[in-house]
This record gives C-alpha cells, sequence and structure tokens, in this order.
C-alpha cells in the first residue's frame, strides 16, 4: 500500500526486502525484436504515422484506460508490473523515426529499468477533467510511445488509475491482452511468495500468476506484412477498385453555424436507451437468417442512414483485423484494418433483403480484408479523398460489449469513461449490447449539424426498437415510422433554395458574411466570399471547408476574397464586376514554375493548373516532400497540410505568393524603419540577410527564436541598446528579423551542428526558442548549446508551466516542481538543470532560467496567445456573448482563480538585464494576475458587447488556475512603462494592426 507518513527505518528495510523477492522472482531478459534491429511499419502504424507527421493527431489517437478501483492497491506493485509489462512487449517502448530515404521505420527501445506512477490526491469530483488533462498530453512518436501511469487518490482505498497508450502501439484486442497480463504481474509482484507457491496438483516448478511465455512481438508481425505486400496485391486492389469504383460518402449536413471553439467538446455523442429485450430480439433475428448479431446491427445503422438521408448508395466503414489463427495470440499491437462496405438500399427493400445485402458486402470484404485502406484508397484516387485523405468513409457503425476494466486482485473494478481529443469519423453508429442496451450516436461537431445527429441517432433506436416487435419483412419506408408517417429527412437544410451547395455552405460559415458561387460557361465552377473581420480562414481553408462537405464535383476550383461582392441595382451579385471571369488564366511566374516542377518530379507528369493533386496519384507523403521541396527552393515556410489542403497547382501558387507577399512587407518595414522600432535595412535584396563572414563581433548575443513574439521585442531591446546580436533563423524566415545591428545565421533546433557553431561565435546567449510540441528536441538544443558554451553569460526563457501544479496559491521562485507536469513543463525543468549545472565551470559564465507566464503585446504571434488555451476560451465566450461559468473565489478551496500574464517589452528588458546581473538561478518574469472575471469584464468593454458570464462553484478544467507567482529578482526591469498596463496590452492584442485593416492593401 502506498502510504503518506514517513518511512521508519524498519519499514525501508521491509520496503527493500520486497524490491529484493520482486526483482528475484521476475524471469531474466530474453531477446525480442529489439535485437534484430529497425523493422518498417505496418500499414496500420504508416496511416498513423501520416497523420502525426501531418499535425491532424492531436490527442485523437490517445487510448486513455481508466479503472476506479475500490479496495487496498498496491502503487509500487502496479509500477512493478508495469516494468514488466513494457519489457515483455516491444511495441509498448518503440520509437518511430525516419529513414534517410524518408520513409519512417520502428526502433525497440531498451527496457525501461522502472516505471513511474505519479499519485495525485483528488476529489472525485475532481477527477474527469483531471483524466482528460492527462490522457490528451500528446505523444511525441520519434521519442517512444512508453505508456504513461497516473493513479488519483481519492481515499485510502479508493484510487482511479489511468494508463494511456498512443493507439500506434495497440488496438482493442491488444488492450484485452493488456489488462490481463497486468492483473497476472500485478499478483505476482504483490505476493511474491504466494504467487511462486505451486498450486495443488500443478508444477511447483512454475509460479501460477506470472505470465511465462514470450510473447508474439509487432515489429515481427510488421515485418512479415512487409514481406507479404512486397509479393503483390494487384488481385486484392482490382476487385476493391472495381466494387468503389463511382462511390462516394454519404452526404451528411454540416452545422448550420459551425461552432468556433471545439476546444471544450469538439465529439458530441447521443445515447437512447433500448428495452432490455431488444438485444435477444436482435440475436434471434440474425439467427432465423443465418446471420451474426453484429451483421444486424451493421444492417440497421445502413437502415438509419437511408432514411434519413434519401440516398440509395451507401458506404459504411467498420473495423477489420488481422489476428488470424494462434501464432498472434497474445500479440499486443495495431492489427485492425478498415473496410470500406459499399451497399444498394435502392427499392424500398425489406429489412431482410436489406440483411442479405449486407451479410453479402460483408462476406465479401472479409474475402479481401488484407488490402490495407489506405491503398484501396490509393487506388481509387481523388474521387476518395479529403483534406485528410479519408473521405469514403465518414461513416462507421460497430457493437460495443462491456468495457475493459484493470481487475487487480483484492479491489472491485469500475470501468471510468475519459473523454478525449475528436471523433475519428463523421458519424458513428454503435449498439451497446450489454446489461443496459442503447442506441449510441457520436459525432464529429465541426462536420455535422447536432439536430441532424439526434435525428440520426432517434432513427436507428427506431429501427432497433421496431425489429424486435414487427416483422422483418416490412420495407424500409414502413420500418419504425415516426408521429408524422415518416421520420424526416436531415438534409433538408441542404435544399431549402436554388443556391449552390457550396454558397450555401459558404453563407453558413461563421466567419463570412457573404458568398457566392458563379459558374462561367467554359470555365471551371468559381467561389468568392466576404470575411467578416480581418485575420479570418484563407481561401485554401474555405476549400478544405467544402471539400469535407460536398462531393469532389461540388468544390470550386477556387475561392476568392473579396471586401464586398459586387451587386446590381436589384441587390443581386453582378458577375461582370467579378475578377477572374470569364476564366481564370494559367498562373505564371518564379512560384508558378517551381510549383509546375515540384508536381511533374514528384507525380511522374506535368499538371494543368486545376488538376487536382490526389486525382494525380499523390498521397500524404508525398504531399509532405514536395512541400519540403517548394520551402528549400524558395524560402517561403509551407507544410505538407499546406499541399493537401490547396490541392491544385493554382491554389498552391496562390498561396505561395501571397507568402511571399507577406515576407516582401515585413522586409519593407524593415528597410523604412515604419516596422518596428529600432530595425533598419540591412541587404539590397529584399527578404535577404547580409551574409555573414568571420566571427561575430566582440560582444555578440546570440538569440534563438528571434521570428516569435518574444524574440523579436529581444532583438528590439538588443539593438535599442546598442548591442551586436547573431540571430539564429531558418531562411525563410530570415527576413523577419534583418535588421541594423542584426547579423543572421541559418540554422533551427534540430541542427545540433550549426547550434554549437553559433555558440561558439557568441559572447552571449539567449534561448528563446521552443518546439511547444517536442520536448525532447529542445532538451536534446540546450544539451548541444551547453556543451558549446564556453564564456559569457548565458540566460534561458523558460516558463511557470515547469512549477506544473504547486500546492499552495502563492508560488515563489525557485519553489520545487509539483506533479503533474506537461511534456512542455518538464523539458522546461529538464533544460534548466542542464544549463544551471554548467554554469561557471570550464570559463562559462552565469546562468539565468527567466520562467514566464502568458506573454501579452501587439504582435501577430502574441495576438493568437490571447485566443487558444485558457484565455481563449474565455475571449471566444466574451466575443461571441456565450455563456461561461468562471470559478468563483473559494471554490475548490481556492481563494483565487485567474492568469499570471507579463508584457513582452517587459520580458524583454527582464531578459537582457540577465546579461549584465545573471540570477545565477531562476526568476519569474511577471506584469500582474488578473483574474478570469476582471478578464472578462476588460474583454467585454474593449470588444463592445455585453459579456454573459457568471461566478459558480464548478470550475471549467481550462480555467482551473490559482496560482500568483512572485518575481522580486527581476522587479526593476519588470516595472511597467506607459502603454504597459492590463487594458492597453488587451486593446493592442486585439485590434488588427494598421496593414491589416480593412480597406487596406
Amino acid at each position: 500500500m502506498a502510504t503518506d507518513r514517513p518511512a521508519a527505518p524498519s519499514f525501508q528495510e521491509e520496503l527493500l526486502r520486497r524490491a529484493r523477492e520482486r526483482a528475484a522472482a521476475r524471469p531474466a531478459a530474453r531477446p525480442d525484436s529489439a535485437d534484430r534491429g529497425p523493422a518498417p511499419l505496418s500499414r496500420a502504424q504508416h496511416r498513423m504515422w501520416l497523420m502525426d507527421r501531418l499535425g491532424h493527431d492531436g490527442a485523437s489517437y490517445s487510448v486513455p484506460f481508466a479503472t476506479r478501483l475500490r479496495g487496498p492497491l498496491d502503487v509500487d506493485a502496479l509500477a512493478s508490473a508495469l516494468t514488466e509489462l513494457v519489457r515483455r512487449h516491444g511495441i509498448l517502448r518503440t520509437r518511430y523515426v525516419e529513414r534517410d530515404d524518408g520513409e519512417p521505420c520502428q526502433e525497440v527501445l531498451p527496457a525501461p529499468a522502472s516505471f513511474a506512477v505519479p499519485v495525485v490526491p483528488a476529489e472525485p469530483a475532481d477527477a474527469p477533467a483531471l483524466l482528460a488533462a492527462e490522457a490528451g498530453r500528446r505523444f511525441d512518436l520519434s521519442a517512444g510511445t512508453v505508456p504513461r501511469a497516473l493513479v488519483l487518490r481519492h481515499g485510502p482505498q479508493d484510487h482511479t488509475v489511468l494508463l494511456t497508450f498512443h493507439h500506434i502501439s495497440l488496438d482493442g484486442p491488444s488492450l484485452e491482452i493488456v489488462a490481463e497480463e497486468l492483473a497476472a504481474l500485478y499478483e505476482t509482484a504483490a505476493h511474491p511468495r504466494e504467487a511462486s507457491a505451486p498450486a495443488p496438483g500443478s508444477d511447483p516448478a512454475q509460479p501460477q500468476a506470472q505470465p511465462q511465455a514470450q510473447p508474439p512481438q509487432y515489429a515481427d508481425f510488421a515485418r512479415h506484412e512487409h514481406r507479404a505486400a512486397a509479393d503483390g496485391l494487384d488481385e486484392g486492389l482490382r476487385h476493391w477498385h472495381a466494387l468503389l469504383e463511382g462511390a462516394a460518402p454519404p452526404r451528411l449536413p454540416g452545422p448550420t453555424h459551425p461552432p468556433t471553439d471545439l476546444t471544450a467538446r469538439p465529439t458530441g455523442s447521443h445515447t437512447t436507451p433500448l428495452a432490455p429485450e431488444v438485444p435477444a430480439a436482435l440475436r434471434e433475428l440474425g439467427r432465423r437468417h443465418h446471420a451474426t448479431p453484429f451483421t444486424v446491427a451493421l444492417t440497421a445503422a445502413f437502415a438509419a442512414l437511408h432514411r434519413c438521408t434519401g440516398q440509395d448508395d451507401l458506404v459504411i466503414g467498420i473495423a477489420g483485423t488481422h489476428r488470424r489463427g494462434t501464432a498472434m495470440r497474445g500479440l499486443v499491437g495495431l492489427c485492425v484494418n478498415t473496410l470500406p462496405l459499399r451497399v444498394d438500399a435502392s427499392g424500398d427493400p425489406s429489412f431482410s433483403t436489406l440483411l442479405t445485402r449486407v451479410r453479402a458486402a460483408l462476406l465479401d470484404a472479409q474475402q479481401h480484408a488484407d488490402v490495407p485502406f489506405d491503398r484501396i484508397v490509393d487506388r481509387i484516387g481523388a474521387a476518395a479523398r479529403g483534406a485528410d485523405g479519408t473521405s469514403l468513409v465518414r461513416v462507421t457503425a460497430d457493437v460495443l460489449g462491456t468495457p475493459t476494466t484493470l481487475r487487480l486482485p483484492g479491489t472491485d473494478a469500475e470501468y471510468v469513461e475519459v473523454g478525449v481529443g475528436e471523433a475519428k469519423f463523421d458519424l458513428s453508429f454503435g449498439l451497446v449490447d450489454t446489461d443496459r442496451p442503447a442506441a449510441l450516436v457520436q459525432y464529429r461537431r465541426a462536420a455535422l449539424d447536432e439536430a441532424a445527429a439526434t435525428a440520426f441517432g432517434a432513427t436507428y433506436a427506431a429501427v432497433l426498437t421496431a425489429l424486435g416487435a414487427t416483422t422483418d419483412d416490412l420495407p424500409l419506408s414502413h420500418l419504425a415510422k415516426g408521429d408524422g408517417g415518416q421520420l424526416p429527412s436531415v438534409l433538408g437544410t441542404l435544399q431549402e433554395d436554388d443556391a449552390h451547395p457550396a454558397e450555401r455552405l459558404l453563407r453558413c460559415h461563421p466567419d463570412l458574411s457573404d458568398a457566392t458561387v458563379v459558374s462561367p460557361a467554359g470555365g471551371p465552377l468559381l467561389a468568392y466570399a466576404v470575411l467578416r473581420e480581418i485575420g479570418g480562414p484563407s481561401p485554401a481553408e474555405l476549400r478544405a471547408h467544402l471539400r469535407d462537405r460536398l462531393a469532389p464535383g461540388l468544390v470550386p476550383a477556387a475561392v476568392t476574397l473579396l471586401d464586398v461582392l459586387p451587386r446590381s441595382a436589384d441587390g443581386t451579385v453582378d458577375p461582370a464586376h467579378l475578377p477572374g471571369l470569364p476564366a481564370l488564366p494559367a498562373p505564371e511566374g518564379p512560384h508558378a514554375d517551381a510549383v509546375r516542377e515540384g508536381f511533374a518530379a514528384l507525380l511522374g507528369r506535368t499538371p494543368a493548373p486545376d488538376d487536382d493533386f490526389f486525382a494525380l496519384g499523390g498521397h500524404s507523403l508525398v504531399a509532405v516532400q514536395l512541400a519540403e521541396r517548394l520551402r528549400r527552393a524558395l524560402t517561403l515556410p509551407l507544410t505538407g497540410l499546406d499541399i493537401m489542403q490547396a490541392r491544385t497547382p493554382r491554389a498552391v501558387s496562390a498561396l505561395l505568393d501571397v507568402r511571399a507577399a507577406e515576407r516582401a512587407a515585413a522586409s519593407f518595414r524593415a528597410s523604412t524603419g515604419t516596422g518596428q522600432p529600432g530595425r533598419t535595412g540591412q541587404s539590397a535584396q529584399a527578404g535577404q540577410p547580409a551574409p555573414r563572414t568571420g566571427r561575430a563581433r566582440n560582444g555578440t548575443v546570440l538569440v534563438t527564436g528571434g521570428t516569435g513574439g518574444v524574440g523579436s521585442f529581444l532583438l528590439r531591446e538588443l539593438v535599442a541598446q546598442g548591442r551586436p546580436v547573431l540571430a539564429l533563423t531558418r531562411p525563410e524566415s530570415a527576413h523577419l528579423v534583418a535588421a541594423d545591428g542584426v547579423q543572421v545565421i541559418e540554422g533551427d533546433l534540430t541542427d545540433l551542428d550549426g547550434l554549437r557553431k553559433a555558440v561558439q561565435d557568441a559572447d552571449a546567449v539567449i534561448h528563446a526558442a521552443c518546439t511547444f510540441t517536442r520536448p525532447e528536441v529542445d532538451v536534446a538544443a540546450m544539451d548541444a548549446m551547453v556543451d558549446a558554451w564556453s564564456r559569457g553569460p548565458f540566460v534561458f526563457v523558460s516558463s511557470v508551466d515547469a512549477y506544473g501544479h504547486p500546492e499552495g496559491g502563492q508560488v515563489a521562485e525557485e519553489s520545487p516542481s509539483h506533479e503533474p507536469l506537461s511534456p512542455y513543463g518538464r523539458a522546461k525543468v529538464d533544460c534548466e538543470a542542464r544549463l544551471l549545472r554548467a554554469a561557471g565551470t570550464a570559463g562559462r559564465g552565469g546562468a539565468s532560467a527567466v520562467r514566464s507566464p502568458l506573454v501579452w503585446g501587439p504582435h501577430d504571434r502574441l495576438r493568437d496567445q490571447l485566443r487558444w488555451g485558457a484565455t481563449g476560451v474565455l475571449y471566444q465566450a466574451v466575443r461571441e456573448g456565450r455563456p461561461l461559468a468562471v470559478p468563483r473565489p473559494g471554490a475548490g478551496g481556492h481563494a483565487w482563480y485567474g492568469a499570471a500574464w507579463v508584457h513582452a517589452a517587459a520580458l524583454a528588458r527582464a531578459v537582457v538585464s540577465c546579461l549584465d546581473a545573471p540570477v545565477h538561478g531562476v526568476a519569474n518574469a511577471i506584469s500582474g494576475h488578473v483574474t478570469w472575471y476582471d478578464l472578462g469584464t476588460e474583454l467585454s468593454q474593449l470588444l463592445g458587447v455585453t459579456a454573459d458570464f457568471k461566478e459558480s462553484d464548478d470550475i471549467h478544467p481550462d480555467l482551473d488556475h490559482h496560482w500568483h507567482y512572485h518575481s522580486d529578482r527581476l522587479a526593476r526591469p519588470l516595472r511597467p512603462l506607459p502603454g504597459e498596463d492590463l487594458r492597453s496590452v488587451l486593446a493592442a492584442m486585439i485590434t488588427p494592426p494598421p496593414d491589416r485593416q480593412p480597406g487596406r492593401t
């Protein structure tokens, strides 16, 4: 049992004795796939890896496994069991890296010597928010996917245990294996003597609870699949192509008013309880027709989808498995494959007839289940593609049984639901087949109207109920009629007027005030839109919005943003004054040439201006490669996701033109001194830094992160003080930092040799760069910089996240860190420790770790700080007049709730002051603290809206901040100057800069 009391000497001896017994009981390490070197990714893993590379992952692919345990819990035994579990299964300690040819591979890392299981005291009411926050922490696939553990201690014999895995490591059957093995390993660790004693009639040489056989390893499965794929999948691909040619996903109505803030509830669900006798009736129906209960429930999903949409040609995806035979028994890993089932519901068939069609489609799919779904989509081409590559399967169906729980000896287990991330599909039907049967519908709130989702759920439940009470020979049109004789079609919202579907969707977009779609004779379909305010979605984002909701033939070739739509005297749109009509010429210039050459080089043929990237054979990995090629050739920022959203050479060229214009504008401001104070021109070529030759001038300060919001203020402060600056930046962003007194050196945090060289050339270092999402990169970069540091002071811009969650409300400088720490906060702590250990040795100067909270200031990067995270929740609610409950003082036992903040200029002064007077440790940089209520009041006054929020004892998880941070050591440079008060900085952040005001070009 875990205990909070100090360990007496005898108690410590007992712990040591138990640890030795556990070590003796643990079997010796056996060789596994780690000894065979890197392995290829399975097709299912490859899909996960690409989604992670393209930034689609987030927490959607985290697999939280939570159980509430009542009874004595031995946390040490749990840690020992987890250590052995991770040792047994290499997939649970695997990292995913890129080879020199750009293809990924998986490497099994050495087994950890121990497994950390943090224990956090928590009231049961606080558990859902803590569990969701822990499960929502993103995994870094390049560093490894060792599962995370967290124990919430509600009482001496009341705990909630959360294990968080990445989906790339396991699937549903794997979770059952993990739960079973953990229970056995826990019993062995908690009671080593009893576990090693033979049971009556058993072999006394064999422990009874310890899993003995070495399980199969997933890397071997991936190698086998790779070899099988090399032997050819042509026959299966031809079958799927013939089956799915011309298929399209069901048309679902997008939200009439799409939500603008999905951070709190990205996923919606509707659960309709069913009568207890319904599952038995469905099983009897299946028995009569020689169909499994799954097939019956799947047919009900097809019937509901047909009834609600009025469509006959339907595609629903199901999860297939590669688990076959005893050789894969005990295998932990991702062995699933999506199978798209295409079913014809035309002719108003009876349910039994539809059941026959679904059963045939299911059997056919299972005959070709080994063909990876992404290969099927590649074969079909652009018709099956959306921005995320999966538009063919937008609807899925499944039967859900009793959820898996962690059943540890001596405890009572209760399943705990943990909501994480966004639903993976637009709409999912589920039959809950337990002692409390229900019809479940889950949906993405960004993709499906909530009223429509309610109708889908009601229809699905009605169909399932009717099947147990009526004959299955009834036609679908008469099955489960509503009160008015028919259940309403949810597509009525898409049939309200004669406007083009793309035009109706654009008009409903919350960030657009007006839109039109025209189809000129002989030309492509074109859309025009007017933003409600500066800083709205880009044309590429609007096209992606349409592609996710419309058939390919209904998506305009381009979306053009206008200040206002030209209208005739009668108020109708005047097409004669729309730019780009009657036809769009092919784009010209260096950007268009580079795009055309890139398409041709990677896709094998020269594209027309409006050819679709996916129709030409492109896929996710090629998108990443094309973006990297164009970024290097044009030194402009571009990502693989940009390519997948823009899709056509015309749209990609236009996107590059926009980014080049942004770079030119920034360079012009720098050269004329009109952009940022203290900056003047440096190079004759706009946007290009002057070449750097020889060693930097004496007293040069190396600055990393100069293109960020904090970095830009640091450069201003250093230049204003006349200090020579060496700015490390990527080549496509060099124009943002070039100025008098600033030399530019190309590089980033992943270029460790470049970092070392830059540090060696400088007499002082200010390290302000951070990846935010890749802590292992941040720590490796700090290691490289500290290793090269040989003179002068070193200042590291850290974060108050390094404090974690202190127990009290007042946080002094250099207070110890308290769990839980985010990966970002832990990386900051690790970087600080490396820096402070090295300070003052081998000629090095003093070191300062300056921890800052939210950084606010008039800069584009900093304006986003107001719109994200905790402040974003409040800002969006005030801006839209939505109700929001902020924590009342005293709620949850804390007297204050709000945010600490610092003005970027004050932070820059504090950081630069540490060059002359290092603090030789940790110092905080705080401009002030503001309660959520006061922040909401300020924002509502500045935005000119009436705030609709109140104080409550319910604490929104994003607003659970209750710490004041002391900042005594840097109090002098942090003193506010005119214009650095809270109201002034908020006004500057919610107001666009002059060059982005309406009417400016």
